[in-house]
C-alpha cells in the first residue's frame, strides 16, 4: 500500500492505510464475487484487464452447431467458477503464471521539488501518488486423484525510491501474497484457502480505496460458490500492528550472573480479526445487481507494559466490529457499473487492520470509538467517451468522549470524463476534477487572526493525455500518461502542515510529471 508521501497531511487516527497497489473499478458483478475478485483473492491495487471488456453472459443458441456450443462450453469454463462475471477470474490453469502491477511515475512543481501527494483527505486522487510494482508468481494444478485444483500465489511488492532515482542499491519490498487455495476439493463449488493474504472486495480506483472490505492478515478462508449466484466467504487471520499499544521490547540483564543484556517482550500480543461475507447476484438483461452484506470481528487479549522504570500498566482485552453492505449494478456492457457501500466500524474495528488506537476510553479500551462511512463509484462509457465517479464521506469519531484533533469529518467528489481519439483509439485525454473537504476537533488561527474550528478545503483540477496501446476502455492498460495537476488549498488546509512546510506556506500548487500504469495476469486484481 502506498504510504502517505513526506510531509503530506497525516490521516486521522482511524484512517485505514493507504493502499499502495493499482486499483481496480469493477462493474458490479455477478455471482461469487470478489476483488478485482478473488474476495479471497488479493486485490489491489489495480483495475482489471481486458476481461472488464469481455460481455457478461455465454448464451449460445439452439442453432448453433455442436461443435460451437462445446467450444463455447469450454471458453465459459476457462472463466471461472462464475463465467457470466466480466470480473471473474480465469479458471485453473496448470503450470506456472506470472502478473503484475505498476506504476511508475515522476515529475516536480514549478519550482522543481519532486511529486508530493497533495491530498488532505485520507484517500484522494491517485494521480500524485508514488512509484509502486507488484509482481506475482503463482503455481496451479489439478489434481485428478480427487478432482480439485490447486493455487499457490506469492506476490512482492515495491515502492519508492528507485535505484535510478536515490542512487541507493536498496528497495523497499514488502510480501503482499504467500498462501496456497485448494478448489473444489470433496465439494464442487468449495474453495479453502490458508497463508498471508490481500482479502478485500470492490475499489473505487480514482481514490486508490477500498471502502467495503480491506484485510490484510495471516490466517485462512473458506467460500461456497452456489449455482444460483449466491456465495458465501468467510475468514478469520492475525495480524500485529507496528505500535507500543502491541508490542514493547525492552533490554533485561542475562540470568545467571552474565555480563550484558538481550530483549525481552514485555507486552507482545497480536490482532484477531475475522469476516463474513454474503452476496447474490441478480441477473438483469445482459447485466445485473450485486447485494452484499458483509462484517467483521476484532479482539486482542490483554497485557501489560511497562511505562517506567520497574512500573507497569496493564492493558485489557480489547474488541471491535465492522458491518457494512453494498449495492452494485452493472450493464453488460465494457466496464459500465455503479457501486454504493454504506460502512459503520465500533471499538477496535473503527481504527482499520493495521492502526492502533492513541485516544482511549476511560477503561483503557477503544470502547466507543466509531465510523460512518458512504461511498459512491462508477464508470459509463458510450462509443469513444467515457467518465469514471469517485466519492466518499467518512466520520470519524476516537474512544475519548471530548472532541480532539484525531476526531474528523471528511469527504471528496472526484470525476474524470475521458475521451478515446482516432480510428483505433490509442490516443486519448482525460481531466479529472475533485473537491474534498475536512473538518477537525480542534481550532486554528485564521486569516483574520481569530480562533475558529478547523475545516480546510482543496480543489483540484487535472488534464491527463495518454496512449494506451490496448484502445478504448477506462480499465484498459498499459496507460503512459502526460500529467498537469493544480491544487489549491485554502487557510484550513494549510494549517494541516507544519511551519516552513510548502505547503503550510502555499495556496496553489503545479504538478507535471509522467506516469506508465500496466496490469495483467495478477490475482490481486481478480475477483475469486
Amino acid at each position: 500500500m502506498d504510504e502517505l508521501a513526506d510531509g503530506t497531511a497525516t490521516p486521522a487516527e482511524g484512517s485505514p492505510p493507504i493502499d499502495d497497489g493499482a486499483t481496480t473499478e469493477p462493474p458490479a458483478p455477478t455471482a461469487a464475487e470478489d476483488e478485482p475478485i478473488a474476495e479471497d483473492a488479493p486485490v489491489a491495487d489495480g483495475p482489471t484487464d481486458d476481461k472488464r471488456e469481455e460481455t457478461a453472459s455465454v448464451e449460445v443458441e439452439a442453432t448453433v452447431p455442436t461443435a460451437v456450443v462445446e467450444e463455447k462450453s469450454k471458453e465459459a469454463e476457462a472463466r471461472g467458477i462464475n463465467p457470466v462475471d466480466p470480473n471473474s477470474p480465469p479458471g485453473y490453469s496448470e503450470g506456472f503464471h506470472f502478473g503484475s502491477y505498476g506504476r511508475v511515475v515522476t515529475g516536480g512543481d514549478g519550482t522543481g521539488r519532486p511529486v508530493r501527494n497533495a491530498d488532505i483527505v485520507a484517500f484522494g486522487s491517485r494521480l500524485d501518488e508514488g512509484t509502486y510494482a507488484e509482481l506475482e508468481v503463482r503455481r496451479e494444478d489439478y489434481w485428478e486423484a480427487t478432482d480439485s485444483y490447486t493455487r499457490m500465489v506469492m506476490t512482492l511488492a515495491m515502492a519508492n525510491p528507485a535505484f535510478h532515482y536515490s542512487g541507493n542499491f536498496n528497495i523497499n519490498m514488502a510480501i503482499r501474497n504467500l498462501y496456497l487455495e485448494s478448489a473444489d476439493l470433496g465439494v464442487k463449488g468449495l474453495r479453502v484457502w490458508m497463508g498471508s493474504r490481500m482479502y478485500r472486495g470492490d475499489d473505487i480506483y480514482v481514490l486508490n480505496f477500498w471502502p467495503l472490505d480491506n484485510l490484510n492478515t495471516v490466517g485462512g478462508g473458506v467460500g461456497y460458490y452456489f449455482k444460483n449466484q449466491t456465495a458465501i466467504k468467510l475468514h478469520a487471520g492475525l495480524n500485529q500492528p507496528h505500535s507500543g499499544w502491541f508490542k514493547q521490547t525492552l533490554d533485561r540483564p542475562l540470568p545467571l550472573g552474565q555480563i550484558g543484556a538481550t530483549d525481552v517482550d514485555i507486552l507482545n500480543r497480536q490482532k484477531l480479526i475475522s469476516s463474513a461475507k454474503l452476496e447474490h447476484t441478480f441477473a438483469v438483461g445482459g447485466g445485473g445487481i450485486k447485494a452484499t452484506g458483509y462484517g467483521e470481528f476484532h479482539y486482542t487479549g490483554r497485557g501489560q507494559r511497562e511505562i517506567t522504570d520497574l512500573v507497569y500498566e496493564d492493558l485489557p482485552a480489547d474488541k471491535g466490529f465492522v458491518t457494512g453492505a453494498q449495492l452494485s449494478g452493472y450493464t453488460g456492457k465494457g466496464s459500465s457499473h455503479l457501486n454504493l457501500i454504506a460502512r459503520y466500524a465500533g471499538g477496535l474495528g473503527a481504527y482499520g487492520e493495521f492502526n492502533a488506537p492513541l485516544q482511549l476510553a476511560l477503561d483503557r479500551t477503544s470502547k466507543g470509538a466509531r465510523e460512518l462511512l458512504f461511498a459512491a463509484t462508477g464508470n459509463y462509457e458510450a462509443g469513444p467517451f467515457g467518465i469514471m465517479l469517485g466519492s466518499y464521506y467518512r466520520i470519524f469519531r476516537n474512544a475519548s468522549e471530548a472532541l480532539d484533533h484525531h476526531d474528523l469529518n471528511e469527504g471528496i467528489v472526484l470525476l474524470r470524463p475521458q475521451v478515446w481519439l482516432t480510428k483505433k483509439r490509442f490516443v486519448g485525454l482525460a481531466l479529472e476534477g475533485s473537491y474534498q473537504a475536512q473538518q477537525r476537533g480542534s481550532t486554528f488561527i485564521d486569516e483574520n487572526g481569530q480562533t475558529t474550528p478547523l475545516f480546510g478545503q482543496v480543489g483540484r483540477f487535472g488534464v491527463i493525455p495518454f496512449l494506451s496501446p490496448g484502445g478504448a476502455g477506462a480499465f484498459t492498460r498499459p496507460h503512459l500518461q502526460l500529467i498537469y495537476l493544480l491544487t489549491a488549498r485554502d487557510a484550513g488546509a494549510r494549517s494541516l502542515y507544519a511551519a516552513d512546510d510548502v505547503f503550510a506556506r502555499r495556496s496553489i500548487d503545479h504538478f507535471i510529471g509522467i506516469t506508465a500504469e500496466w496490469w495483467f495476469g495478477s490475482t490481486s486484481y481478480f475477483r475469486d
